[in-house]
């Protein structure tokens, strides 16, 4: 328990990965083992029985037959789903390794054999070793989100090394014991324990994955792929320099490694005479093999990222020729076939666990869509050519025209060739990254890194710093980042040169580029001029850099200090953050005074106030983010609020949940990662809601949500789950009240409470899917949640069955699926009066609202009201078009913004030509749309009723109308809401949004009709 706690902390696991660990680890050394065992015997086998010699004519059949196996393998993929596919080939490959271990049982126990049998074996089990090695990574990357596949694949490959080292073990003793045929039947023995896990972690991670996935492509027709002609990946590479290079860099590699395959394989058989001995020496070679692997997993990181990847494959094209040249120097001495072994070792692990993942960069240039295409004919054709050419030299011994010496001259030859290649194709890939800056710029700044390395005083940054006079500003910027990386003070002249660059992001880009931990006074100064540029963007990024020149530490102070007088606050909050990162004790007065005044002062200036109050961790100012918990802009609260959890505010946790229910998005989730934050701190608090089996859902949802967070494993399921259940067993009584107002004849407060009564449903809902995803594969959970509310009834159903079967927790399971299986109808019976007077009390607020409107409606004081209530307006708005789908909570942020108006006949609401500030819903009365302007001329549009809005387009950008809208009849009654708090809901609702757009559409539809009626 001590080792695997450790194991967690070291590699950062959370419980998800430690439960995907136990069950997928196995695979991975169940394959190493097999696929090693596997290896081993049938080389052995048949080079003895054989003939090493015929090992070049098996790899160009196997390279003939290449691509029929690919075609045959798509083929395959493409008429089976994904889960399916992989069981398929899984069972496939455990099918060949069984069959060619009966056959060689049969011919050991029988007496019998066939010469011709050992080329089909050969064919089968190598193919058996490359899908292995393919399904393997596939099944880390495709049943690990990405970051999780980054976190456990050295872990993976470590079991697969591992099982490597062991496979070679168990062939150098069983090999000598029993004969090689026992060694390859271990294979398909080890790899059927594997298909155990194997197959129940498909099921576990992928397959739930798969059900939506498979529905869309049932019920939806095949989007059209983009069709490429046949020989365009060839045209497109013929016309490519780097791709030409790229694909000689790749067959190039393989050629040479089959080369050194085939001085290891003579040299052994030359030395062992008996096929047991020869087994155990490869298993020997193994295992020591796959240990120089696991070892060099360790630095290999690091090597990448201080070399670059391509230093990595210009450093492995050296060992290539360092290895062929050992070998022609100690051949035929005593120590030749440990050497040539040696080399043969090496260079396997270099080949296939550094150099392949590097070749992955090259595919990065290119377009998304031409990616995958690109990458699978390149690979197909070095895969080929690397094959065909190394066989091709090696028959060139094996039809004795050349001796072994000869042909590793030759070896040596050709990977000076690789050598120059693979030089040249560092100073094309310059060139590609260029070319391809302007649609991958985020990603290619970081495969430049990684694919060039360290580039200091190389041709290739040199080529990179030309690029700084480059017409296209994304060119200048990637380079600008390119040398920034490298960390050299000697560019520092080419920077500061930019300060009069038309383009504020290019002088951003020259700022974040400068080292100045060495800089002199005189470039301090340079420096400091681009703290009175124009752009408060290009000010702030000044401040920060000139921070990190604290070997001058009173000169900087003197250069900041003024920046807290700066008149945008984004400046000012990098000021007051240098400041203090200088550790300028003499300035602190002037930062708390500077900051004081910041919070003071509200709106933005307060926003920056409290990203400064988090960032240094001022906690004497947690008092003062108390208050601006009550500011009225929503920014100003978000930005209290992640400062206050930053600051590990006990205090702060009971208010900001009591704000829960009548917050929008962004505030919920500014409080969900403050409580994140506040951590242990909060649990007393959390746990109180998430215990309350009464109290209001959305906090309890926000209560639970968090806990599953910060609790282990353990705690879930000791405490949790068993809330979790509670709190569904008991949550029915809401679904009460929708019918009784039904059978009150309140048709549409009926309809408004049925709405709250399923959003109260799915926060519950909610916080359990938190709970399941702390307890399972988060991703499967994500996966299955949107699947059980898919529209498709078989989708929703194939859902419910992995519910039934049960994940995460099967008690909070069968729970969670008796609630979504819940309808109004099972939520009891009563008298309806009383269920309305009972829904006072309930903890919910809106459907309180909801209750206390129905009882006035019955006793008349509703009447007596002259303005619309808060609820009067949700209903209102629950019934115009526009926002019909949209939830009661968001419809109660509308109204909260909305102001009541009501215009005597005439009056102008709006006027073509000029701005207004406000988005218009008609209530009662009518609204005339014309283009009259002010001197009286122009025509009407249209008449607008009620539920009808107007106004948007001015509103929302702030543009001109193109309308004047008239109140004409009788006087209007109109909700005004207001175009900038609009815009924010619209940001935060995207259904708001889509309403509008509705909206507008129809009256362009009207426009039409108009002009096609005047045409």
């Amino acid at each position: 328990m001590k080792m695997q706690s450790a194991m967690t902390r070291w590699f950062g696991l959370s419980g998800e990965d430690t439960r995907k660990l136990w069950i997928m680890l196995p695979i991975f050394l169940c394959g190493g083992i097999a696929e090693s065992l596997n290896y081993t015997a049938f080389m052995s086998l048949f080079n003895v029985r054989f003939g090493v010699q015929y090992l070049p004519y098996v790899y160009i059949a196997e390279a003939a037959i290449l691509p029929i196996e690919g075609w045959l393998l798509s083929k395959l993929a493409g008429s089976a789903a994904k889960d399916k596919f992989m069981r398929q080939l899984y069972l496939i490959m455990l099918g060949i390794l069984v069959l060619n271990a009966a056959v060689l049982l049969v011919f050991l126990f029988g007496g019998i054999g066939s010469a011709v049998y050992y080329p089909f074996l050969f064919i089968s089990s190598n193919f058996v070793v490359r899908q292995l090695t393919l399904l393997l990574w596939s099944t880390a990357f495709d049943l690990c989100p990405t970051q999780q596949a980054k976190r456990l694949m050295p872990l993976f490959i470590a079991s697969t090394t591992t099982g490597g080292i062991a496979a070679g073990i168990i062939a150098y003793v069983v090999g000598a014991w029993l004969g090689t045929e026992a060694v390859y039947a271990l294979a398909p023995i080890v790899l059927g324990i594997g298909y155990r896990y194997f197959r129940k972690s498909l099921a576990r991670y992928l397959t739930p994955l798969m059900i939506k996935e498979a529905s869309r492509k049932h019920d939806s027709p095949a989007t059209a792929s983009v069709r490429r002609p046949g020989l365009y990946y060839l045209r497109q590479t013929l016309r490519s320099p780097f791709m030409l290079t790229a694909i000689t860099l790749m067959t190039l590699m393989p050629a040479l490694y089959f080369m050194m395959e085939y001085q290891y394989f003579n040299a052994a058989e030359a030395k062992f005479t008996s096929q047991g001995e020869l087994t155990s020496y490869y298993g020997l070679i193994t295992a020591l093999q796959f240990t120089f692997c696991l070892l060099l997993q360790t630095v290999s990181g690091k090597l990448m990222n201080k070399l670059g990847a391509s230093n990595m494959l210009l450093a492995i094209s050296v060992t290539f020729l360092v290895g062929f040249g050992v070998v022609s120097m100690f051949m035929g001495s005593p120590v030749g076939l440990g050497v040539t072994s040696g080399s043969y070792a090496v260079l396997y692990v270099l080949l296939y666990y550094i150099a392949e993942p590097c070749y992955q960069l090259f595919f990065k240039m290119l377009p998304i869509s031409e990616r995958d295409g690109f990458r699978y004919f390149a690979q197909g054709l070095a895969a080929s050519g690397g094959i065909l050419l190394g066989s091709a030299l090696s028959l060139t011994h094996s039809a004795k025209w050349v001796g072994l010496a000869p042909l590793a001259w030759v070896g040596i030859a050709l990977a000076a060739v690789l050598i120059a290649v693979a030089w040249y194709g560092r100073h094309l890939y310059v060139k590609e990254l260029v070319g391809s800056v302007q649609s991958l710029f985020a990603d290619l700044s970081d495969s430049a890194v990684s694919f060039l390395g360290a580039m200091r005083n190389s041709k290739a940054l040199s080529a990179v710093l030309q690029y700084l006079k480059h017409p296209n500003d994304y060119v200048r910027e990637l380079a600008l980042e390119l040398i920034g990386k490298v960390k050299d003070t000697s560019y520092f002249p080419h920077l500061v040169g930019l300060i009069g660059d038309r383009s504020a992001r290019i002088r951003v880009a020259s700022l974040r580029a400068m080292n100045l931990q060495a800089a002199t006074v005189q470039e301090l100064v340079q420096v400091a001029a681009f703290l009175e540029d124009e752009h408060e963007e290009v000010r702030a990024e000044c401040v920060k850099q000139m921070a990190k020149a604290k070997h001058m530490k009173s000169q900087v102070h003197y250069f900041l200090r003024a920046k807290l007088l700066d008149p945008r606050p984004r400046v000012v909050y990098e000021g007051i953050k240098a400041l203090y990162a200088l550790e300028s004790e003499e300035s602190y007065s002037a930062c708390e005074e500077t900051l004081i005044t910041m919070l003071d002062k509200g709106g933005e200036w307060a926003i920056y106030g409290c990203h400064t109050v988090a960032d240094l961790h001022l906690a004497s100012y947690a008092p003062w983010l108390m208050t601006l918990l009550e500011d009225p802009k929503p920014a100003v609260k978000a930005a209290a609020i992640h400062a206050l959890g930053k600051l590990q505010a006990e205090e702060a946790a009971p208010i900001i949940l009591a704000m829960v229910p009548s917050v929008d998005k962004e505030l919920a989730r500014a409080i969900h990662n403050a409580l994140i934050d506040i951590g242990d701190k909060a649990l007393a608090i959390l746990k109180e809601h998430a215990g309350a089996m009464n109290g209001n859902p959305f906090i309890w949802n926000m209560a639970v949500s968090v806990l599953a967070r910060l609790m282990d494993e353990t705690a879930i399921r000791a405490e949790l789950v068993e809330l979790c259940v509670q709190r569904i067993n008991v949550s029915s009584r809401e679904g009460a009240l929708p019918e009784a107002l039904r059978r009150l004849n309140k048709p549409e407060l009926a309809e408004l409470a049925a709405h709250r009564f399923i959003e109260i449903q799915q926060s519950l809902v909610g916080g359990v899917w938190e709970v399941l995803a702390q307890l399972s594969d988060e991703r499967v959970v994500h996966s299955l949640k949107e699947t059980v509310q898919d529209e498709n009834e078989e989708v929703r159903e194939n859902g419910m069955e992995v519910l039934v079967e049960g994940i995460g927790d099967r008690k909070l399971s069968a729970a969670l699926l008796a609630l979504l299986r819940r309808t109004e109808s099972d939520h009891g019976s009563g008298h309806p009066k009383a269920i309305v007077q009972d829904a006072m009390t309930w903890p919910d607020e809106w459907l309180n609202r909801i209750a206390g409107y129905a009882l006035e409606e019955g006793s008349g004081m509703k009447e007596e009201r002259q303005m619309l209530s808060m609820l009067d307006k949700v209903i209102f708005l629950k019934q115009v078009s526009l926002f019909s789908n949209l939830s009661v909570d968001e419809l109660g942020h509308l109204a909260g913004i909305s102001q009541e108006e009501l215009h005597q006949e005439g009056a102008v609401l709006l006027r073509r030509g000029q701005t207004s500030p406000y988005l218009y819903l008609l209530i009662e009365g009518h609204i005339e749309l014309s283009n009259e302007t002010e001197d009286g001329g122009g025509a009407a549009i249209g008449v607008l009723g009620a539920k009808m809005s107007f106004g948007d387009n001015t509103a929302l950008d702030g543009a001109p109308s193109s309308v004047t809208a008239q109140v004409i009849f009788d006087d209007a009654k109109v909700l005004a809401l207001h175009g900038e708090q609009l815009s924010r809901l619209i940001r935060l609702y995207p259904e708001i949004g889509i309403g509008l757009l509705h909206a507008t559409s129809a009256r362009v539809r009207l426009l039409e009709n108009m002009l096609m009626k005047m045409a």
